[in-house]
């Protein structure tokens, strides 16, 4: 299963490279500025309070990864979160694929 969503996501890149063949060396447009900062924090606080109750979602997963991507600006801190949506969205589309079975 990981495999098949692997290829996906390949196919998706390949895609995505066809129709904006330039869109290498954009701008990062993160930034640690307070608002990003405070939408982060309140992602981690709605997911950790979530989690307590028995209600998380991918959303909430998702969501906090992705805020906290938005809320660096050292690219290696950018990338490292990058890394961590990519394998939750991956993930969640392996929990996606074994409710079908």
């Amino acid at each position: 299963m990981k495999l098949q969503i692997l290829a996906e996501i390949e196919a998706e890149r390949n895609r995505q490279d066809a129709i904006h063949p330039t869109s290498a060396h954009l701008p990062d447009g993160t930034s640690d500025t307070e608002d990003r900062q405070f939408a982060r924090d309140t992602a981690r606080i709605f997911t950790d309070q979530a989690a307590k109750v028995g209600e998380l979602t991918w959303v909430h997963v998702l969501r906090e990864e992705f805020l906290e991507a938005l809320a660096e600006v050292d690219p290696a801190k950018i990338r490292a979160e990058l890394i961590q949506v990519a394998a939750v969205c991956a993930r969640w589309a392996e929990d996606i694929d074994s409710r079908a079975v």
